[in-house]
């Protein structure tokens, strides 16, 4: 591989010939050469969009030439198509203000640009990264708008309809499961029953709210710091800046993205992007708890509960001929436990607020990013694999609900509290039904007992 000489303020680097970066992205791959974990390529994308509109907003205000625009724009929009992916190979683990991959940007946009001017790779010129293509921006405030255009866009274009379509199979399961009786639990212990739908209707309702959650927490991720740049102030930015910029990304991506009020809070928290990561780790607790349910309730087939029967989708042991595992459920919960993890480093992170500016931005886009998408591909994977599968298993679920010592709560408000424990605890002790332990204590004819104990009428 050849390599080619540019120079940045600290002095010479050298840059392989062939790539698009320049000094200061060279700077950093050797600076911080911490694992694998890369910028998120949604990062990238998003901060070359912004460029592409504050080209077209500065050459309106009358602070870039045309000609310069255009270059910077026709660049840009080939990041965004996705044709220069592998020119930005900056790992997470750098600078917390995100300046190495900002810069990136710059430097990409600007070889592209002047590539298709005539000059060569690593000339800066006609195009220059920090004069022309970040003109108008600091990575102080470009970098914490791109995270929140990425996660906006992505949360729209991904999370939500796999979500929605979600809930859907959900709902549909329960009319399917509409008149199937059963045990409830409570505490793990038997209870008064319930419908499998209703018991399915709990995860409906908690999984609609998580997306309350996240919908609502959209309404603070379109806040972008644009115009803030280094402290807040605008400094060196026209004042007119960042809402024109929100203003054509908001008819580009039918989003609506707005100039953040206060560009000091916007620098110096994370307060727009927090509630989205906290509405993510909702909707990974709902999911928990929903497959942590129905692989209870599967669990057997014959030694456990057993009420839900679960799509055999691969064999589940090495050693055990014929075993099938809930390993749809196994999957999710994972991926929830992990989605908690993110929002932990998330919370902790916005904590980290130093003065102007929070140093804690490519951790929080990397986590953020990441529970989308693991949340998004776990959602449409665990429906169609588990979910839409599931069917209940009508013979073991009337065996547990006749059996069942809490159906004599029906009997309380006819011969009290006290009366229809001792025919539950006689019934326990002498593993018999809770009609012979009511005829054998005398307490109820066989007609009397038939009368009000209906499990059906206790849903």
């Amino acid at each position: 591989m050849g390599y080619r000489e540019e120079e940045d303020t600290l002095g010479k680097v050298k840059v392989p010939e062939d790539k698009f970066w320049g000094a200061q992205t060279q700077r950093s791959l050797e600076n911080f050469a911490v694992s694998n974990e890369l910028m998120p390529i949604e990062v990238i994308h998003a901060l070359a969009l912004i460029k592409k509109h504050a080209a077209h907003v500065n050459a309106d205000l009358g602070l870039l030439p045309e000609e310069k625009q255009a270059l910077i724009a026709k660049a840009a929009e080939e990041i965004v198509a996705g044709r220069y992916d592998a020119h930005f190979p900056l790992t997470v683990w750098q600078t917390g203000s995100g300046t190495q991959t900002n810069m990136n940007v710059n430097e990409v946009i600007a070889n592209i640009a002047n590539v298709l001017a005539g000059t060569s790779l690593g000339a800066k010129a006609p195009i220059h990264p920090n004069d022309d293509v970040n003109r108008s921006q600091s990575s102080n405030d470009v970098i914490p708008s791109a995270i929140a255009l990425a996660v906006t866009s992505l949360v729209h274009r991904k999370l939500i309809p796999a979500l929605s379509d979600f809930i859907k199979m959900v709902e549909k399961k329960m009319k399917e499961f509409k008149g199937v009786v059963k045990c409830g639990r409570t505490h793990l212990m038997d209870a008064t029953p319930l419908t499998l739908a209703q018991e399915f209707s709990a995860y409906a309702g908690s999984l609609s709210d998580a997306k309350e959650h996240i919908e609502a927490a959209l309404k603070q991720t379109v806040r972008l710091a644009l115009g803030g740049t280094a402290v807040g102030t605008g400094f060196t930015a026209h004042p007119d800046f960042g809402a024109r910029v929100c203003m054509r990304l908001d008819e580009e991506l039918k989003l609506p993205f707005t100039a953040s009020g206060n560009k000091f809070a916007a620098l110096s928290t994370l307060d727009s992007i927090l509630p989205l990561s906290s509405a993510l780790r909702f909707l990974a607790g709902a999911l928990y708890k929903m497959a942590s349910d129905i692989r209870l309730l599967a669990s057997g087939p014959r030694c456990g509960i057993g009420e839900l029967n679960l799509p055999a989708n691969e064999p589940g042991s090495s050693i055990m001929p014929g075993k099938v595992n809930p390993t749809q459920c196994e999957s999710l919960t994972q991926v929830a436990l992990q989605v908690m993890g993110f929002d932990a480093v998330v919370a902790m992170a916005s904590t980290q607020g130093h003065l102007q500016l929070n140093v804690y931005r490519p951790i929080v886009a990397y986590n953020t990013i990441r529970s989308i998408h693991l949340l998004a591909d776990s959602l449409v994977n665990f429906s169609h694999r588990c979910l839409k599968g599931i069917t209940p298993n009508l013979k073991k679920i009337h065996a547990h609900l006749e059996n069942s010592l809490m159906l004599v709560t029906a009997l309380s408000s006819h011969i009290g509290y006290e009366r229809s424990a001792r025919i539950a605890k006689l019934a326990h002790e002498k593993g018999i039904t809770l009609k012979a332990a009511t005829l054998e204590l005398g307490l109820l004819t066989a007609e009397e007992f038939d009368r009000y104990v209906v499990p059906e009428s206790m849903t």
